[in-house]
């Protein structure tokens, strides 16, 4: 077996078989990339440039995205305190609840994960923190 067929294994439990994101932007009503600008912002308020960075997309793009979190209490757009030049996102207690809310349905395990007895989690579970484990 080789790496590139387990990865591609991986791959298919997690995007294909198992992915979320339908119903993480059923839940949430946006789209995924908005859950996911909302995510990072919860994490720690970021200017409109680091979150087009993070999200490896154009800043226009972003202005658009923002205005929408914006215009429905998720997010607040200010002048950055320290560079009048940059504008600032950061999370309203909406926006945290909507955020938590995201984390829960990404992160809830799929049933044949969770079905793996406990010496194959464990084993899972120092396979997956080593991987992490390099950038």
């Amino acid at each position: 077996m080789s790496a590139d067929s387990v990865w591609l294994g991986l791959r298919t439990l997690v995007l294909d078989r198992h992915d979320r994101r339908a119903e993480v932007t059923a839940a949430l009503g946006l789209s995924f990339v908005r859950v996911k600008a909302l995510r990072m912002v919860a994490d720690q308020p970021l200017t409109m440039r680091a979150l087009a960075e993070r999200l490896a997309t154009d800043p226009p793009y972003v202005t658009v995205m923002v205005a929408d979190l914006v215009a429905r209490g998720l997010v607040t757009r200010e002048p950055h305190p320290d560079d009048r030049r940059a504008r600032l996102v950061t999370i309203t207690p909406a926006g945290a609840s909507a955020a938590a809310e995201a984390d829960r349905i990404l992160g809830t395990a799929p049933e044949p994960l969770r079905a793996l007895d406990a010496a194959d989690l464990a084993t899972l579970s120092r396979i997956v923190t080593r991987l992490l484990s390099h950038p």
